[in-house]
């Protein structure tokens, strides 16, 4: 049985009641809550008491119901010009190897190196930042933070890091990630306490390949997911939902600099080419409450992940023992509260 994090009052006496009463039974119903309403909000409404966002003075009553029913929230000009400028200059710093990051994981196109060198023309996008004290400012930010405790509750976990810099695509669509949940990646749960925040450093659209989500597939369960069968390369571990339906009804999520989006790890997202010939930089972080715990994912959807994050850890650590629990609580850090069980 997966925690509640810090839901309290009907949601978990409700919760607690049904399991006892049918634990089979009990997330069905509490899904099929989530879509027709409860006794609480009243018919055709989502009772967010049993729902993704916790009870809260920050969310306005329409930014709450704009979560819980479509799994992801923008909140405009939230990270200042002066932030993204010093985040920019840390990454450019990095992309020259003036300043090196510990654990972290420097994507490259290879085949720029000769035309470029080491420039930000060829990194992709630097991962795993949080021993960069000056890019894991990001991750500190009160204006972040603060929405964060909506979803997470006070005890919050660094988990995730990335500065993405989506360089000009070819016809291969190299930088193309494909649709996916990000809850593939992570083996702590509980999934709604849970959520990634996720900046625009400069105006995101689709000329230049801007996230885009698939609303409320957040109430779906983890898919199985794996490498697309694209002619072109595919990074690695850019994993995608195998049986993704491209007609699914989408939506392009246009930020301009500053822009901030949370949403759902099981959210089905992804981002398209950069068509353009400059680059679209955002920085990110995934959030979890500190009181989630962690799950073996051996003979589940996510074991082959494991396996291929046991194989990357080998060959670049010399550790060849590493479990995906164990690459997971390297990465985290705290960032307010206390630290309990990640």
């Amino acid at each position: 049985m997966e925690q509640l994090g810090k839901r309290s009052g009907p949601a978990a006496r409700l919760d607690a009641i049904l399991r006892h009463l049918n634990p089979r039974a009990a997330p069905a119903l509490v899904s099929l809550m989530r879509r027709v309403g409860c006794w609480h909000c009243g018919v055709g409404a989502v009772c967010w008491l049993c729902g993704f966002t916790l009870d809260n003075n920050i969310l306005t009553t329409e930014q709450r119901q704009f979560y819980e029913d479509n799994g992801y929230l923008l909140i405009r000009k939230l990270v200042s010009d002066e932030d993204i400028e010093r985040f920019r200059k840390e990454f450019v710093r990095i992309c020259k190897k003036e300043v090196r990051v510990p654990g972290a994981m420097i994507m490259k196109n290879e085949a720029l190196r000769s035309q470029y060198g080491q420039t930000e023309s060829v990194v992709n996008k630097v991962q795993d930042f949080q021993e960069n004290e000056e890019l894991f400012r990001y991750c500190t930010l009160p204006q972040i933070l603060k929405y964060v405790e909506c979803f997470t509750g006070p005890n919050i976990m660094a988990m995730h890091t990335m500065l993405i810099n989506k360089l000009p695509d070819s016809d291969k669509q190299t930088f193309l990630h494909p649709m996916h949940q990000d809850l593939h990646y992570f083996p702590f749960r509980p999934a709604d306490r849970i959520v990634c925040s996720w900046t625009a450093m400069q105006r995101a659209d689709e000329n230049n390949g801007c996230l885009v989500v698939l609303p409320g597939t957040h109430t779906l369960p983890l898919r199985p997911h794996g490498y697309p069968e694209w002619e072109g390369k595919t990074n690695k571990l850019f994993h995608g939902i195998l049986d993704y339906n491209e007609k699914s009804p989408k939506v392009h999520l246009v930020m301009e600099k500053g822009d901030t989006v949370f949403f759902h790890p099981l959210l089905i997202h992804g981002s398209g080419i950069n068509k353009t010939s400059g680059f679209r930089k955002s920085i990110s972080c995934h959030f979890a409450s500190s009181d989630g715990h962690y799950i073996d994912v051996k003979n589940t959807t996510q074991a082959d992940l494991e396996k291929e994050v046991q194989e990357i850890a080998h060959k670049k650590y010399d550790m060849p023992d590493l479990d995906l629990k164990d690459v997971w609580t390297f990465r985290a850090r705290v960032v307010q509260g206390e630290r309990i069980n990640l």
